[in-house]
């Protein structure tokens, strides 16, 4: 069967299912309300409803909510199907649909995408030049009313798909290494798990597409659409906006004034960073505040963080695990000095008290650090 006869098939088997089924639609229309609510939430609502204690992107925010309404657009558009007959009406809508959709949906799925990794603001014009191909391909079988070069419109969506993905595998790597070179804490701030979920729903519409046969197919499309909503605006708030962090500036009583007179010519500094980092950072115990970042570090010992971050590559380690080898250290301090006092704790206490907010992160740091997890550890003590 060549791409025609498919494309029709798939056109009027659409028409007589979805015309036929008014349960159906009802679903399709609450999905529809659905995109558009979660659009105008992201847009106008500034706090967040899920986790109030974190400020998520606006950047972020707002791109989502342009995909959630592209979204919702996408479902208006493909409604004339229900009153089309034509064939080849239908499938002409369709093609003026999926040109809408290359226009809008799939250029904001990759804004958002991008916009999710914050290691650096990337641009977003390479996407119209990605979409350039399909979009003037589809209005070539508008203008013509032909489908003559779907099949290299489709070879062509299949190169950028698989290209999407090898790059936002390497791009998401390369942002969990600035990740650990710069934050001692990073719960809310790691995607690739969102990546790993997101391409496990796309799938589901990949799967969708390949079957043009059944209403069941349809229905796990619209479900595999309120998976992506909610997951999406979960994503957006429960991601740290990072600017936020950078910026902040030591508390007056962990920023050490005298620390000029350690300043060493760059050159030398990277032999000196050591004492630095053990009069300014361990001494004081600075590493167990909340959220402390390389650039804050830096500043308390005089340095910057490009002679920081070269010392602990020499090391062969990075920020992330100098600062949870000290923190989970302080932690076995306390637990030996509380249980040789026989002091009433909690693990969580403690794990509070050595400069985690999170005891899922840290019991992964302990357990990276140590070997074994924090319960198996405490057994031992006894």
């Amino acid at each position: 069967m060549d791409v025609t006869e498919i494309v029709r098939t798939f056109a009027g088997v659409m028409y007589e299912q979805i015309s036929g089924n008014t349960l159906y639609l009802m679903f399709y229309a609450g999905v529809t309300v659905l995109n558009l609510i979660a659009c105008c939430y992201l847009l106008f609502r500034r706090a967040n409803a899920i986790a109030p204690d974190v400020t998520s992107p606006m950047r972020l925010r707002r791109w989502t909510a342009g995909f959630l309404g592209a979204c919702t657009l996408s479902h208006l558009w493909y409604v004339p199907l229900i009153y089309l007959t034509s064939t080849e009406d239908i499938m002409m809508l369709y093609f003026v649909g999926t040109l809408l959709d290359f226009l809008t949906i799939f250029p904001l799925a990759i804004a958002v995408l991008f916009t999710m990794l914050q290691d650096r603001r990337r641009p977003l014009w390479p996407i119209a030049l990605m979409m350039a191909p399909i979009v003037v391909g589809m209005m070539v079988c508008i203008a013509t009313r032909s489908d003559a070069i779907l099949p290299a419109l489709y070879a062509y969506y299949l190169l950028l798909i698989i290209g999407i993905i090898i790059y936002m595998v390497r791009a998401t790597r390369q942002y969990g290494r600035w990740l650990r070179d710069n934050y001692a804490d990073l719960e809310h701030k790691e995607v690739w798990q969102s990546l790993l979920v997101l391409a496990t729903i796309l799938l589901g519409f990949g799967l969708y597409a390949s079957e043009f046969q059944g209403l069941f197919y349809k229905y796990a499309a619209q479900v595999n659409a309120i998976l992506l909503t909610c997951f999406l605006v979960w994503r957006v708030e429960t991601l740290s906006d990072l600017s936020i962090y950078q910026e902040q500036d030591l508390p007056a009583d962990l920023d050490n004034p005298d620390k000029e007179e350690d300043n060493v010519s760059p050159n030398d500094l990277t032999d000196n960073i050591e004492p630095l980092l053990q009069k300014y950072c361990v001494d004081t115990r600075l590493y167990l505040q909340h959220e402390l970042t390389l650039p804050q570090l830096a500043k308390a010992i005089g340095s910057n963080r490009f002679y920081i971050s070269k010392y602990f590559s020499s090391k062969g380690m990075n920020y992330n695990t100098y600062i949870n080898d000290l923190r989970v250290n302080y932690f076995v301090s306390l637990y030996r000095e509380a249980v040789a006092s026989h002091r009433s704790f909690t693990i969580q206490e403690l794990a509070n008290e050595s400069g985690y907010r999170s005891y899922s992160t840290f019991n992964l740091a302990f357990k990276q650090r140590m070997g074994q997890t924090v319960n198996a550890w405490s057994k031992l003590q006894k």
